[in-house]
């Protein structure tokens, strides 16, 4: 029996321990031992319990030997947000305010995870309840980048993003609302797919914005990304926003390349605040689709520039009403005080940290009487044009290619104290989530400093596959998806 290599496939290590060539407990020793060399320094992990793991293992080993069909991520280590409920397992959101709270239910995609044979791994690091672009705002430690420590490895998945790119996990689950999964794969040089909206159920996902979250996976390819979108995508009657339409994608259509698509570029994007290196690097994969066989024409997205304006009065807005629950009565904290409002007030300002109070602050100002038309109405009508624009691109392309953020991975601290500065980092991002599009970051290149670069792929709803066909030509010719960071490369001691 061979031994697992946490370097390996996804897709590889599925099939060899549905084939029996290998253990599931094999495979999850092998990326625990990573996981103990790396974690600590990463500050990946909110929660992971190897003794559970190497348990659930031995059980999907036993699945196997009494003849049970095991799926395509058979004895796979998956690692999960920590915003997504696993029965059973701690919940926090990053949060103090959810500090001893477990989830009494597992969540659509955990269970079609387990119906895949996936090995349910830990929970991720994460911005509190989502909101940030660095995984600073995690009330318990902030998550480093895999590729220099001293930098963020982007956010809100920042611990998702990072956990894969170090190869403590081979697959993992995020949640992107404005960018939080394109943006910590890009930071951490890794692929990272928002699905459609509704192509992916959110029951179980702890809500931040309903109308623009989504859960999307984080893997080292193309392949294995699909892999993990096929296991989890499909309709729900659990989530009313949950789609019919959601097509799998086919695995061999993957490897036809780009020859005859139609790639479209919106100009208008690439000036102002672009950092030089990621232009360059744009420019260049714009020349290898043109020789590839594609052809790159100029679309328009006139409405994209007020992206971030619309999406900071509409996510704050949702955000303020989804986070009432959170009162010390139902869930997780409660400190003691002489009356219910006193309760409520402390157990809120002592739970919640400074960003989400900051959100929160901002989402119930935007739906006051009196401002409501003013703010939270006029972006509503930004969005539908935002999303027209989209539409209008579509009927002439196959997909748009843009970056994924102004520049690469920042310092820790470099922005912390400036949100303005901070929110302008999804200004690439966001535009899709308005839209509710599909949108792939996938690893393009290195700037000299050897930090990642990730560049971004939009497409026509539910045709998750033309991305990643896209992304999978290109990591067939190109080293960024294959290099690893130093620290998934050391040994143990």
């Amino acid at each position: 029996m061979s031994k697992a290599s946490v370097q390996e496939s996804a897709e590889s290590l599925g099939r060899s321990v549905g084939a029996g060539e290998r253990s599931a407990v094999d495979v999850a020793r092998a990326f625990l031992a990573q996981a103990s060399r790396t974690a600590p320094r990463l500050g990946t992990y909110l929660h992971l319990e190897p003794e559970s793991i190497v348990a659930a293992a031995t059980e999907i080993d036993a699945r196997r030997k009494r003849g049970e069909t095991l799926g395509a991520l058979a004895g796979v280590p998956v690692a999960v947000k920590d915003n997504i409920c696993v029965r059973g397992v701690p919940l926090t959101c990053g949060s103090r305010i959810l500090e001893r709270f477990r989830a009494p239910y597992d969540a659509h995609v955990i269970g079609r995870l387990r119906a895949a044979g996936a090995l349910l791994y830990g929970k991720t690091n994460c911005d509190e309840f989502a909101m940030g672009s660095s995984t600073e705002n995690s009330a318990y430690q902030p998550s480093r980048n895999p590729w220099d420590l001293a930098r963020v490895p982007g956010g809100s998945s920042g611990g998702s993003a990072a956990t894969v790119a170090a190869r403590e996990a081979p697959l993992a689950l995020g949640s992107d609302t404005g960018g939080s999964v394109r943006q910590p794969a890009a930071f951490c040089g890794v692929v990272g797919l928002k699905p459609t909206y509704g192509a992916v159920s959110r029951y179980g996902l702890v809500a931040f914005a309903s109308s623009l979250d989504q859960i999307g996976p984080l893997a080292t390819s193309a392949r294995d990304a699909a892999l993990l979108f096929n296991a989890i995508s499909g309709p729900d009657e659990r989530d009313m926003t949950s789609r019919p339409e959601t097509r799998q994608v086919s695995m061999e259509n993957l490897e036809r390349g780009v020859r005859g698509l139609k790639i479209g570029i919106a100009r208008e994007l690439l000036g102002e605040g672009l950092d030089p290196e990621i232009h360059a690097c744009f420019d260049s994969v714009s020349k290898w689709l043109v020789a590839e066989g594609a052809s790159v024409v100029d679309v328009k997205l006139p409405h994209a520039r007020y992206a971030i304006a619309t999406y900071y009065l509409i996510a704050p807005a949702e955000a303020s009403s989804n986070l009432a629950r959170y009162d010390g009565v139902r869930y997780g904290l409660r400190v003691p005080a002489g009356d219910l409002r006193e309760m409520y007030e402390a157990t809120r300002g002592r739970g919640f940290g400074r960003e989400v109070k900051r959100r929160i602050l901002l989402g119930t100002y935007a739906l006051s009487a009196g401002y409501y038309d003013a703010y939270y109405l006029r972006a509503q009508k930004v969005r539908t044009l935002i999303r027209r624009d989209f539409e209008d691109a579509s009927r002439e392309t196959d997909a748009l290619l843009m970056p994924v953020t102004p520049t690469p991975p920042f310092a820790l601290g470099e922005k912390s104290e400036d949100p303005m500065a901070m929110y302008l980092n999804d200004i690439y991002s966001i535009p899709a989530s308005l839209a509710g599009v599909p949108a792939l970051s996938f690893p393009a290149g290195f700037t000299k400093g050897g930090l990642p670069i990730g560049l971004q792929l939009t497409g026509k709803p539910f045709d998750e596959e033309t991305l990643l066909r896209i992304a999978r030509a290109w990591e067939s010719k190109s080293d960024a998806a294959r290099r690893l960071p130093p620290i998934a490369l050391e040994k143990a001691a």
